[in-house]
């Protein structure tokens, strides 16, 4: 198989959250199994090795990445919408692992490189999706990529699970402001939207085995995610990494402040059928 070009170095991070990923699959105690992620790292180029020790900082970012991992899952499955959208859908597999009702539909979006190499990897694996699944190459930092979603049979009507996740911190904060004023358009009321909290303060970022990924950040809107959803329509509520780690049986500590945002499509301004 020819190794996967990404299009962009963020693209290429979607092979670092495989990796943590097959990793937490393959061991005794895990909080989730993706048995996909490793063919991708083969796949890729490089595959899956023994865990070495690691930076604070590098430790920290892979657990967060395990336990959202596992948190996401739970929320989507019982969000009680049966239409899912994944943005910057990278190399989730959630359509093939989970156990999702009847009839949900699930649209993944990213860009096309990242959909062809997943979609050739799936395949080699003999990967069925556990619903209707839907991919649909856009970039989300168009105008279009609404349209586009629309295009391939989303109902903006009917209410949504959204993840965005890991994504927020590789946009500006102007960025991050227009992709989800763009969601809040397309969520009826009693969709729901779960994301990364952003972080207080300025975190040190000293650890040089992760410059390739840390150098990429630019983000998001911080500390006052919550706050700009509160303002646009969403009732949101707060999930900090250290309580999320102790429901799932691995306390830690939290001194970042990082964790988790749900929240909830109030009734009030939304695109609804307008982009039809």
């Amino acid at each position: 198989m020819t190794h996967w070009q990404p299009l962009s170095a963020v693209s290429k991070t979607a092979l670092a959250v495989a990796r943590v990923r097959a990793h937490e699959s393959a061991a005794g105690n895990a909080l989730f199994d993706d048995p996909y992620a490793a063919a991708f790292l083969a796949a890729s180029g490089e595959p899956l090795r023994p865990r070495q020790r690691v930076g604070p900082l590098a430790a920290a970012l892979k657990f967060q990445t395990v336990i959202r991992t596992r948190f996401y899952d739970d929320q989507l499955l019982q969000s009680g919408c049966d239409q899912v959208v994944l943005l910057a859908a990278g190399l989730d597999t959630r359509a093939y692992r989970l156990p999702w009702p009847a009839g949900t539909r699930l649209y993944e979006l990213d860009l096309p490189p990242v959909l062809e190499f997943k979609h050739r990897v799936l395949a080699t694996e003999s990967a069925d999706p556990r619903c209707d699944r839907t991919a649909v190459p856009a970039d989300l930092l168009s105008t279009t990529w609404a349209d586009r979603l629309v295009d391939a049979g989303f109902d903006p009507d009917r209410p949504t699970a959204w993840l965005v996740e890991g994504l927020l911190v590789y946009l500006t904060a102007d960025e991050a402001a227009a992709l989800l004023r763009t969601v809040g358009e397309l969520s009826a009321p009693a969709s729901r939207l779960a994301l990364e909290r952003g972080r207080s303060g300025q975190t040190v970022l000293d650890d040089p085995s992760l410059a390739h990924i840390t150098s990429l950040w630019k983000g998001g809107l911080g500390a006052g995610t919550a706050e700009w959803l509160d303002d646009h329509c969403w009732s949101t509520e707060a999930h900090p990494l250290d309580t999320v780690a102790a429901h799932y049986g691995r306390p830690t500590a939290n001194p970042s402040g990082t964790g988790f945002i749900t929240a909830v499509r109030t009734p009030g301004r939304y695109g609804g059928s307008s982009r039809r």
